[in-house]
């Protein structure tokens, strides 16, 4: 084993006012330059870089010595703190205005030479990254993401704690519910033909650590989805958890208001403005097409039923009179669009769902459309006042059941966006959004049943209680997610704490009493004890940091992610367990 010196400073730290010290230094070779009569080494650590400098004049042994070294060589140096000469200072480096010149150097570790090279900005293909993961870390954008994430968890626990909340850990461990996502699975040696679940969350024990009275509770908790994944999702993935009780929605949203304020105060250096805006989803449906809008850019939806219900052309008035709607949105400037990209645009709303994709180009001659053999000019013209459109302007529409369309015309909105860079990467626009009023239940197709939108504890609003066996489409949720450039990273509810109301959800959900006591029965029974009005929050906390560093994937913010079809390729994991192993848990792989 290699003795060393141990550090007396990192290599970030030392300055002009250092010069005359002696320094020793451990690290990394970042970069090593050989000029005939002297070699400068890059030494790097997660603190920076230092400019290290052997000459044989000075030292010879150790000069020499100094020729073996490589990329990635892990060495220790002691040296003498040295002004740069004027003129070779460096002003990129926090340590840029000295030197340490090296009488000593200890190789601690030698490397191979790498796969990619390790430097802030790399093309190579991420499953390479991802394969060599301790080297990507190596890379500063990396340790500032994994620095800034470090920054978030203390941030939330000091803020939390300021505010009478108590972090309690809940199992990882627990019984299989399933609702939503697949469960992680995990087989009971002791038991037989059982299994325990990972949890999708930790929902059921924060509820019943509300009936214990904790009334204020907050976990950072790993959460698990078996479930096909995206930019945005991984199999695994954390969780600001927070639960309150005696509480109504504005308690819970001023709470979460305030952590996300003092996130980005600590981790931007940004003020943001409170309270957040709120918009119902039906409105934010209804202007955006989605229930997570992006606020960054307009384009927003225009409603033109009342324009369209007598109209001669039959699907837009067959569409109103069967309830449907005719709406769009004005693409500015797009009236020059060729033929091949206006057919582009319609097949792409077609692969949204959509029946067909209607347009009119405003031009300083009237109006051009498909619609002409069907409407007259000045039809075609107030079609495109009621939206909004002027000359150049290209106004999209889409006419079809109310859910339906409003779902094509914001995938629409979004590609059209992109395609026009209405965002630019370089924007440091930071959007926030409450969405409220959530319905309570959607109706399945394929399971021919209700489904929770959020999840079968969130409470109806009181109003909306006697539309629950008449008309359950109806029913509201005392549910609000907040929404950050169009991505959702909050959400929550009010919940159900009578055990009653409880029952009759469970029930519309097509549970029978035997199935939801099979269940969820452990909660039902906690209820029986005195069960308080609750509420609260779950922030997904790797979207935030996400957003918050610039990243578009979550995968860069996180230490050891999965790609995108749930492998570790690091580890390669999930792997073949021996024989011995399955035979113990009773498990036999057909």
């Amino acid at each position: 084993m290699n003795t060393f010196n141990k550090r007396t400073h990192t290599c970030g730290e030392l300055r002009a006012r250092d010069i005359g010290k002696q320094a020793s230094l451990c690290g990394w070779v970042d970069r090593r330059r050989d000029l005939g009569g002297v070699i400068f080494i890059d030494l790097r650590d997660r603190y920076g870089k230092t400019q290290v400098v052997f000459q044989p004049q000075r030292n010879e042994p150790v000069y020499q010595q100094a020729k073996d070294l490589r990329s990635e060589y892990v060495i220790n140096v002691v040296g003498l703190v040295e002004r740069r000469p004027a003129g070779t200072e460096n002003p990129s480096l926090s340590t840029g205005d000295i030197d340490v010149l090296a009488n000593e150097l200890k190789i601690l570790s030698k490397a191979e030479t790498p796969p990619f090279p390790v430097e802030d900005s790399v093309d190579v293909a991420e499953d390479l990254r991802l394969k060599y993961r301790y080297l990507d870390l190596r890379r500063k954008p990396m340790q500032e993401n994994l620095l800034a994430r470090h920054r978030a968890y203390q941030t939330a626990r000091k803020y939390l704690d300021e505010q009478g909340f108590i972090e309690v850990e809940t199992p990882i461990l627990m019984k299989s519910t399933p609702e939503g996502a697949r469960d992680y699975l995990v087989p009971s040696r002791m038991h037989r033909g059982k299994f325990y679940a990972l949890p999708q969350s930790p929902q059921t024990y924060k509820q019943i650590l509300m009936v214990a009275g904790l009334d204020k509770y907050f976990q950072i908790v790993k959460c698990f989805r078996d479930e096909d994944f995206r930019a945005d999702r991984q199999a695994e993935f954390t969780q600001i958890d927070v639960e309150m009780s005696f509480v109504d929605e504005d308690d819970v949203i001023k709470i979460t208001e305030g952590l996300i304020a003092r996130l980005f105060k600590e981790l931007k250096g940004i003020d943001v403005a409170l309270p957040f805006p709120r918009m119902t989803y039906k409105d934010a449906m209804e202007k955006y097409g989605i229930d997570k809008p992006d606020l960054r850019f307009g384009l927003e939806l225009v409603n033109i039923n009342d324009a369209v219900a007598g109209s001669s052309f039959r699907i837009f008035s067959e569409t109103v009179k069967n309830g449907g709607i005719v709406s769009g949105f004005v693409v500015p400037g797009g009236a020059d669009m060729r033929r091949n990209q206006m057919d582009n645009l319609v097949d792409l709303s077609k692969s949204f769902g959509a029946q067909g994709l209607i347009y009119l180009k405003a031009t300083s001659d009237g109006v051009e459309s498909p619609l002409e053999k069907h409407l007259s000019k000045e039809a075609l013209a107030a079609i495109t006042g009621k939206m909004g459109g002027n000359a150049g302007d290209l106004c999209l529409l889409v006419a079809d059941k109310w859910l339906p369309a409003c779902s094509v015309l914001g995938n629409l909105r979004l590609e059209i966006a992109d395609r026009l860079k209405l965002i630019s990467d370089k924007d440091q626009q930071y959007r926030l959004l409450w969405v409220t009023e959530f319905p309570l239940l959607e109706y399945s197709e394929e399971e021919k049943r209700y489904v929770s939108v959020h999840h079968p504890f969130t409470s109806p609003k009181l109003e909306d209680l006697e539309l629950l066996e008449k008309n359950p489409e109806a029913v509201r949720a005392r549910a609000y997610d907040l929404v950050l450039n169009g991505t959702e990273i909050a959400g929550g509810s009010i919940r159900i704490h009578d055990p009653e109301l409880q029952t009759k959800v469970f029930s519309l959900l097509g549970m029978s009493q035997e199935e939801a006591k099979k269940r969820f029965g452990f909660l039902l029974e906690a209820f029986r004890y005195g069960a308080p009005p609750h509420g609260g929050v779950a922030f997904g906390f790797d979207r935030i940091m996400m957003l918050l560093q610039g990243e578009k994937s979550l995968r860069d913010v996180i230490a050891f992610p999965k790609t995108s079809s749930a492998m570790s390729l690091m580890d390669d994991s999930p792997s073949e367990v021996d024989a011995k192993q399955l035979k113990e848990l009773h498990i036999k792989i057909s």
